[in-house]
């Protein structure tokens, strides 16, 4: 199978800042409106999740815990044995992005049942109980592997029911989505979709529906413009980020950016700019 995450990593690059690291002592509040999103990986003990997108949970064995999207959420100790490693998360480019788009609230997975992280949440560990000179960025890598690891589980073990990553979980739409997100600036049309997935036009306009949450047609100018935001963060010229995402000219692409966006390309760009710039510092481990 194709490599499902690839292109999507390619335009937004995941920048985990790993700031716990061992015993946790006292409850941990973590306010949605500084746009990160947050991994806890429980490797002790018997904690307490609570947020006001989902009623309150007890866990009390291995597991972790995410919320992609920024999200006010308490994480709390309920013994002293809870030994924890949390980063924040964030997207190199910025913006509204695909990824944390398609995931829920919270995700949560007992580690138990995932055996491929197993690996890695082992070296995590170890680099976490002890004091090597580059401590800080290798916790920052592996909570970037733990957390495309978890992406790999969700599609997998086909654990979510609606979405992109549902999506790209189905035997057929996946080779559609692929297509679209490794070629945006192609013309692409609903019988040219229909055809790569080998399906009818109609069974693919529906299923896409069904199981995606949006039409073939929506879900590719949402693509294009999440992939011009990412280039337009690299410092792209405006008109090579047109022709790369298949608008026509640069004016064609800016009325897509008002319509869908609520402001042109250049404006979004400086606010997206200044609210990176605005956003706190981690404490490191």
């Amino acid at each position: 199978m194709e490599d499902r995450l690839a292109d999507l990593l390619k335009y937004f690059e995941l920048e985990a800042r790993t700031f716990q690291a061992g015993p946790l002592r006292h409850a941990g509040n973590y306010d949605g409106r500084d746009g990160l999103g947050y991994i806890h990986v429980q490797l002790n003990g018997c904690m307490r999740l609570e947020s006001a997108c989902h009623p309150a949970v007890e866990v009390d064995e291995p597991s972790l815990y995410f919320y992609m999207n920024p999200t006010h959420h308490r994480v709390i100790p309920l013994d002293d044995r809870v030994t924890m490693v949390c980063a924040s998360l964030r997207f190199a480019s910025g913006g509204e992005n695909p990824i944390a788009r398609a995931l829920p609230d919270l995700v949560l997975i007992r580690l138990a049942n995932t055996p491929t992280l197993e690996p890695v949440i082992k070296v995590l560990v170890q680099e976490a109980g002890e004091q090597h000179c580059g401590r800080q960025a290798v916790l920052n890598r592996l909570m970037e592997i733990v957390v495309i690891g978890v992406l790999r589980e969700l599609m997998d073990q086909n654990i979510l029911q609606t979405g992109m990553l549902a999506g790209l979980a189905h035997p057929k739409l996946h080779k559609a989505i692929n297509a679209m997100h490794a070629e945006p600036g192609r013309n692409w049309n609903l019988e040219s979709l229909a055809s790569i997935a080998g399906m009818s036009r109609a069974r693919f306009s529906s299923k896409f529906h069904e199981v995606v949450g949006t039409p073939p047609g929506l879900f590719l100018t949402q693509w294009r413009l999440n992939v011009a935001q990412a280039l337009l963060r690299r410092g792209e010229p405006l008109q090579l980020v047109a022709d790369a995402t298949g608008y026509s000219s640069t004016s064609a692409l800016t009325r897509a950016f008002v319509t869908q966006l609520g402001l042109p390309p250049k404006q979004w760009l400086k606010r997206e700019l200044e609210a990176t710039k605005s956003e706190p510092a981690r404490t490191k481990v």
